[in-house]
């Protein structure tokens, strides 16, 4: 070692021997721990990859040991994990959709507007016989019209008609039955008048051949004779034409006969002209809407509204888009704000025709000029008891396809 003036700022002498070869102390060790305690998180790693493939793929030799040890994976554990899969299962196919509409509630059948009979022509209304909800029966007197009075009198007259050609058929016949009595005195008469002129004929011829009369009172007695039997022979002939046929045969009293027919008809018209002046139930139903009241003159909306309530039905409007997947039987729920719950029902009807919508919703947007068919629902029971208050009241109809459509 070389000697340095403490002058030039060396340190003082002697200095420490350092070993180089030595390892560091301190420091140096702590960062070879670290460098090596890097490697442990990759170390985890490989073995937590190595126990999911284990357990979860389950190599065939795991498989055997486990079996040989008796051993379950995830035994113990409230989730057990590593079971072997099960197979998938078909899922079931998805609902169809369900097709909905716009509705109405409707009487079975619709609502009947009743209006006046043929030929009511200008008459009013004289008394109505019936009120709003109540139930009537087909045939059932709903309302008269004022002009019952002039009909009934016009059968009156009629009756009276009939009455007079029933006593001229009567006297004619007796007429007939007389004229036939006569004619057969007639005849007899007439034979006993021929039978004298025959013998007056001889008498005269007796005579006359003694030479105690004339030849002119022979004439004379022979023209007698002769118109006698001439007279028998007219006489026979009427009364042949009497008895060739029965009384009823005979001319006058075959037109009696015919004039009764004719006066029966007329009465029997005139008594169907009653029946325009009675309005009746054409069928079985509830009295809806009145629309006229006594004395006023049934207009275009007629007389009044009948509808059966006891089976209610909803006429809804399906788009004809939609209307292939509607078919008879199909469920279906009716829906409205003023229902105190959804009404239940099926189809019956699906309609023939496609038309032009006549139900929109209440919405801006809605569209109006649809082209839809009519699909009728028959509601349940007790549907039916909850919707006979709402007739014609708009609905929703959710009508569920069948599987497949």
């Amino acid at each position: 070692m070389t000697d340095r003036n403490p002058s030039d700022g060396a340190p003082d002498l002697p200095l420490p021997i350092v070993d180089r070869t030595a390892p560091p102390a301190g420091p140096g060790r702590l960062r070879r721990v670290l460098r090596a305690i890097r490697f442990v998180p990759l170390v985890w790693l490989l073995v937590a990859t190595g126990g999911v493939i284990g357990v979860y793929f389950q190599p065939p030799g795991l498989q055997k040991l486990m079996g040989f040890l008796k051993l379950t994976p995830g035994d113990g554990t409230r989730t057990p994990f590593a079971v072997p899969p099960t197979p998938a299962t078909t899922a079931p196919p998805a609902a169809p959709q369900a097709v909905v509409g716009l509705a109405r509630l409707v009487p079975d059948g619709d609502v009947t507007t009743v209006a006046p009979p043929f030929g009511a022509s200008d008459a009013r209304i004289a008394a109505l016989h019936v009120k709003e909800g109540d139930r009537v029966a087909a045939g059932e007197l709903l309302a008269t019209l004022d002009s019952e009075p002039q009909l009934r009198a016009a059968v009156e007259a009629a009756q009276a008609t009939l009455a007079v050609r029933e006593a001229a058929l009567a006297q004619t016949r007796a007429s007939v039955t007389s004229s036939r009595e006569e004619a057969r005195a007639a005849l007899a008469s007439a034979e006993v008048a021929a039978e004298n002129a025959r013998r007056e004929l001889e008498r005269a011829d007796a005579l006359r051949t003694r030479g105690f009369v004339s030849d002119s009172v022979y004439e004379q007695r022979k023209t007698a004779s002769d118109q006698s039997k001439r007279e028998v022979d007219r006489a026979r002939a009427a009364l042949s034409r009497l008895e060739s046929v029965s009384p009823d045969q005979q001319t006058d009293v075959a037109l009696a006969a015919r004039n009764i027919e004719s006066a029966r008809a007329d009465l029997e018209r005139a008594r169907r002209d009653v029946a325009r002046a009675e309005v009746r139930a054409p069928t079985d139903g509830t009295v809806l809407t009145i629309h006229v009241r006594a004395g006023e003159k049934p207009g275009a909306k007629g007389i009044l509204n009948l509808g059966n309530l006891d089976v209610m039905t909803a006429e809804a409007e399906i788009y004809q888009t939609q209307i292939g997947r509607v078919a008879a039987g199909d469920a279906a729920t009716i829906t409205a704000d003023a229902l105190s719950r959804p009404l239940r029902g099926e189809v019956s009807r699906v309609g023939l025709e496609v038309g032009r919508q006549t139900l929109t919703d209440s919405s801006p947007a809605a569209n109006t000029d649809a082209r839809v068919v009519k699909v009728y629902i028959r509601l349940d029971a007790d549907s039916a008891a909850i919707a006979r208050r709402y007739t014609n009241l708009q609905v929703v109809a959710r009508i569920e396809p069948a599987a497949g459509k």
